[in-house]
């Protein structure tokens, strides 16, 4: 789990903007007064089936006391019209997912199966001059620099799409994920065993499946690729106002 430093301060999206920017509105705890604010929004992606236009909704963000800052809000998860709260920030899925794997090997209880009997784990481990990827299993620390020995490498991709009771990635065309997609596929090839990991900021999805409708290109590797033998992790993460965990649901894929 992840601990916020603060429990998020509950507001209104009005509109989120320019990517990054988006204005709320919230209660002052002291005063009572309803303040406007213009934050941080932590997400290139479309948020499409999350933030509707023309629309506002409830959301958390956290607040920063860093002088230093010019916007001193982060938006972290906003209400969706099904009811679900929806995380958004995609710093998150990466730290959470590195911090379970670390403890898997820590406490030698792996946090998924397909981590079982590994004894290293590093992240941000580059494949090539051009490629890092998220992280690496290794059977034995001296193992990872030895190109003959098998490893097990892991790339970590952030999901907030829902259409239909599905969790659905990408929302939006992602060159970049093809790429690690062709990546995965060459160290398969090359016999190691390579990880997809999907993290679902939502709770109200039951499968999951790839958005073929907007990025046909994607669909088309993503097929390849799950028959060469990569792993298909997408699990569950639950968000609160005082934090976050990675669950162990791992949704089956359509």
């Amino acid at each position: 789990m992840i601990q916020f430093k603060s429990k998020l301060t509950e507001g209104i999206l009005l509109k989120r903007y320019k990517r990054f920017f988006a204005d709320v509105e919230y209660i002052d705890p002291i005063s009572q007064k309803k303040i406007a604010l213009t934050i941080h929004c932590p997400n290139t992606g479309s948020l499409k089936s999350v933030i509707e236009k023309d629309q506002t909704h409830p959301c958390w963000f956290s607040l920063s006391d860093d002088p230093e800052r010019k916007l001193k809000g982060t938006l972290e998860a906003v209400q969706a019209n099904s009811g679900a709260w929806v995380g958004v920030n995609t710093s998150w899925p990466n730290k959470i997912v590195q911090l379970a794997a670390v403890k898997s090997i820590e406490t030698k209880k792996p946090h998924f199966k397909n981590w079982e009997n590994y004894t290293f784990y590093k992240s941000e481990h580059k494949i090539s001059k051009e490629t890092r990827l998220d992280g690496v299993f290794c059977l034995d620390e001296s193992h990872l620099t030895n190109p003959s020995e098998l490893k097990h490498y892991i790339e970590i991709k952030n999901v907030s799409l829902a259409r239909n009771g599905q969790a659905q990635f990408p929302d939006a065309v992602t060159e970049r994920g093809q790429k690690h997609l062709m990546e995965l596929m060459n160290l398969i090839d090359e016999g190691h065993k390579a990880e997809l990991i999907f993290t679902i900021q939502r709770d109200d999805v039951s499968v999951f499946s790839i958005a073929d409708d907007i990025d046909p290109e994607y669909k088309k590797l993503f097929d390849v690729a799950f028959k060469k033998g990569l792993i298909m992790t997408p699990v569950l993460m639950n968000i609160s106002q005082e934090g976050i965990v990675l669950s162990q649901k791992v949704l089956p894929i359509k």
